[in-house]
C-alpha cells in the first residue's frame, strides 16, 4: 500500500528544526516526513511553506522564525539570502566551527565507515572576514543593466554587488573601475545564451604579505577594445596593482579561465610568501585562498609528515610546489606531481626564489604517472595527497597501496570523497590516526581537513 506524504506543496506548515544538514541547511519533520529547509537552525520553530514534496523527503522555504535559535546572529553582509557564497552568516562563528568538526566525523563514520578515531575540534580564525586572496565576478548585461558580482544559489543570475565582506578590500575597488569602464566604454559583456560578448568575467589576486595585485579580464576570444583606457583606469586608481592580464576563454563553458594569458601591463603574476617562503603565482596557478588559515594548514601537514631530514616524500597534486617546498625544508628529497604545465614551470621557479634544490617537479596526472613510478621501483617514505574536490582516482590509491609508504598525509577540501579515500586506503593496510580540520572558508559550509594514516 503506497504511503501518502502527510504534507502538500505551496501548503504552509509550522514544525520544529532538530538537525543541520551538510549544506547548512535546517532538518527537522512533519508527522515523521522529512523536510529540509535553507536558512532555519537546529532547535527553532519554523513557519514554511512547502516547495517541493518527494517520496522520502521534501524542501521548505522559511516563512518566518517563531522560535529563534541563540546560535542565531544577524548576517552584516546586505546580499546575504540573495548570494549563493556565504550561506552560512546567519550562524554564531563558533556554532559553524562545530558544524563542520560534526560534518568530518560524520563523512568518515557514514561514507568512510571508520569510527574510533580522533577528529580534533576545527581550527577557525580570529577574524573570519575579508580573508580570500582571490575573487572570481562574472559579469553579465541583465534586463539592460549592467550585473557584475556573484552568482544567485543554484542559478546563473548574477546578484549585483558593490562589495564583499569576505574579500580582499581592493577587489571592491577593482569592481567600481570596471563597471565604470564598461558602461563608458561600451564594451560588450558576455551573454552564455548567444556565446557573444566580450568580457565574461573579472579576476582578482591578492599577495597579502607583498601586496601584490593581479587583475585578470577573462574575454570571449582576443579582441579587448580600449585596453589602454582599462590600464590607464585601473594603475591610476589601484597604486599597489602590479599585472593586469588578459585570459582569452572562448569556449562555451562553465570553466572560469581558458589557457591562454595575455599581459596587458606590469608582469604576468604576483608574488607572495607564506612561513618565509616565496612564491610566484600566475593567473592559472592553484593557491590556496586564505593565506592565514594556510599557514595553519600546512602547519599541521609537516607535523603528520614528520620528517627527520633523511626521507623520500611524494607530493601529489602539487600545484605551484607550495607544500612540496614545506617539505623539503626537513625532507631529504621531495617529487611533487602536478598536471597543469604553467603551475609546473612555476614551482620549478618558486624552488628556485627559496633557494631550494632537493625537490623535482613532474608534469603528468597523478593516476598516470604514480603506476608507472611505483613500476619502476620509486619508494617514498611520505606521501602527500591534496587532490580537488573529487578526491583521488582509484588507480592513485591503488599504486600507494603497492608503494606502502609509512605515513600518508592527506590534505581534502570534500570531507565525502575523503571518507571515501580513506575507506579504500584502510583495506589496503593503512589505519586512520586522526584528522584536523580548518576552516578555510568562514561563512560557508567547506571545511578543509588534514589526516594522518600509518602502514599497520
Amino acid at each position: 500500500m503506497k504511503q501518502e506524504i502527510p504534507v502538500k506543496e505551496k501548503q504552509k506548515y509550522v514544525m520544529t528544526i532538530d538537525d543541520i544538514g551538510v549544506h547548512g541547511e535546517g532538518i527537522g519533520r512533519i508527522d515523521g516526513y522529512t523536510v529540509f529547509v535553507e536558512g532555519a537552525l537546529p532547535g527553532e520553530k519554523v513557519r514554511i511553506r512547502v516547495s517541493k514534496a518527494g517520496r522520502n523527503h521534501g524542501y521548505g522555504k522559511l516563512l518566518d522564525i517563531v522560535v529563534p535559535s541563540p546560535d542565531r546572529v544577524l548576517p552584516p553582509c546586505p546580499y546575504t539570502g540573495r548570494c549563493g557564497g556565504c550561506t552560512l552568516q546567519h550562524i554564531s562563528y563558533n556554532r559553524q566551527l562545530q558544524f563542520k568538526t560534526r560534518r568530518v566525523r560524520d563523512a568518515l563514520e557514514r561514507i568512510g565507515k571508520i569510527t574510533g578515531v580522533t577528529v580534533h575540534n576545527t581550527v577557525g580564525m580570529d577574524q573570519p572576514w575579508r580573508y580570500r586572496n582571490k575573487a572570481q565576478f562574472p559579469v553579465r548585461m541583465e534586463d539592460g543593466l549592467l550585473s557584475i558580482g556573484f552568482f544567485a544559489p543554484g542559478s546563473h543570475d548574477i546578484v549585483d554587488i558593490d562589495r564583499c565582506l569576505i574579500q580582499h578590500e581592493t577587489g571592491d575597488n577593482v569592481i567600481e573601475i570596471i563597471r565604470k569602464f564598461i558602461l563608458k566604454y561600451n564594451v560588450p559583456v558576455y551573454d552564455e545564451q548567444t556565446h557573444r560578448g566580450i568580457i565574461r568575467h573579472v579576476v582578482t589576486r591578492m599577495g597579502f604579505k607583498s601586496g601584490q595585485l593581479m587583475v585578470a579580464i577573462v574575454t570571449n576570444g582576443r579582441n579587448l577594445p580600449h585596453s589602454d583606457k582599462l590600464v590607464g583606469l585601473l594603475t591610476t586608481n589601484i597604486p599597489n596593482i602590479t599585472s593586469i592580464v588578459q585570459n582569452i576563454n572562448d569556449r562555451k563553458t562553465n570553466v572560469i579561465l581558458g589557457n591562454e594569458n595575455i599581459t596587458l601591463w606590469g608582469q604576468g603574476h604576483i608574488v607572495d610568501t607564506l612561513a618565509g617562503l616565496t612564491f610566484k603565482i600566475s593567473p592559472l596557478s592553484f593557491y590556496q585562498v586564505n593565506p592565514v588559515q594556510t599557514e595553519i594548514l600546512y602547519g599541521k601537514v609537516m607535523e603528520y609528515a614528520a620528517l627527520t631530514g633523511r626521507e623520500t616524500v611524494i607530493d601529489l597534486y602539487s600545484g605551484i610546489g607550495t607544500i612540496s617546498l614545506f617539505l623539503a625544508r626537513n625532507a631529504g628529497k621531495v617529487y611533487g606531481i602536478e598536471e597543469v604545465p604553467q603551475a609546473v614551470e612555476d614551482a620549478w621557479e618558486n624552488a628556485k626564489l627559496n633557494h631550494i634544490s632537493n625537490v623535482e617537479f613532474i608534469t603528468g596526472k597523478a593516476e598516470e604517472l604514480i603506476p608507472k613510478l611505483v613500476d619502476s621501483g620509486l619508494h617514498a617514505d611520505v606521501v602527500v595527497l591534496d587532490p580537488p574536490r573529487k578526491g583521488c582516482e582509484d588507480e592513485v590509491l591503488e599504486a600507494l597501496g603497492h608503494m606502502i609508504p609509512q605515513r600518508i598525509v592527506y590534505v581534502s577540501c570534500n570531507p565525502a570523497t575523503l571518507a571515501r579515500d580513506l575507506k579504500f586506503l584502510t583495506e589496503r593496510g593503512y589505519k586512520v590516526e586522526e584528522l584536523q580540520p580548518v576552516d578555510m572558508f568562514p561563512h560557508t559550509p567547506h571545511v578543509e581537513c588534514v589526516t594522518l594514516m600509518s602502514r599497520l
